[in-house]
């Protein structure tokens, strides 16, 4: 049997595609934060400016922007643990199927890979027909 399709290397794939899969998705949340917290920081400094100027309600309303702005903070913190332990427990589940099923592993990958490469055929025909 070709080393290819051994049910160990199907799951070493697909434990390393699910956590570049988390990998990529913390990478976009800690975008998302580093552009959040740019933002957060331009908006707390004006409402200090205005807090400084004036008295009581300004004081108020930015104590309050303060406290929306940690909490949205820790609720990027929290989405971003929540997906990275989702991505990994989908590769654990993976691999447990593949060791467990292996030969359905097989068949359901050579599935894919057929149904992909049809897929990529289609799409590869259908551009050449339209640049003609």
């Amino acid at each position: 049997m070709s080393t290819r399709f051994q049910p160990t290397h199907i799951a070493r794939d697909l434990d390393d595609m699910t956590r570049r899969a988390a990998d990529q998705a913390d990478s976009v949340i800690d975008s998302a934060q580093r552009i959040t917290q740019g933002t957060l920081d331009t908006l707390q400094d004006k409402a200090r400016n205005l807090r400084d100027g004036s008295p009581g309600a300004l004081r108020r309303a930015a104590e309050q922007f303060d406290e929306m702005t940690r909490r949205g903070i820790e609720a990027a913190r929290q989405a971003k643990i929540t997906v990275q332990d989702q991505a990994l427990r989908a590769g654990d589940r993976t691999v447990g199927y593949i060791k467990d099923e292996p030969v359905k592993s097989i068949l359901i990958a050579a599935a894919v890979g057929a149904a992909a490469a049809v897929l990529v055929s289609m799409l590869s025909r259908s551009r050449s027909s339209q640049q003609r």
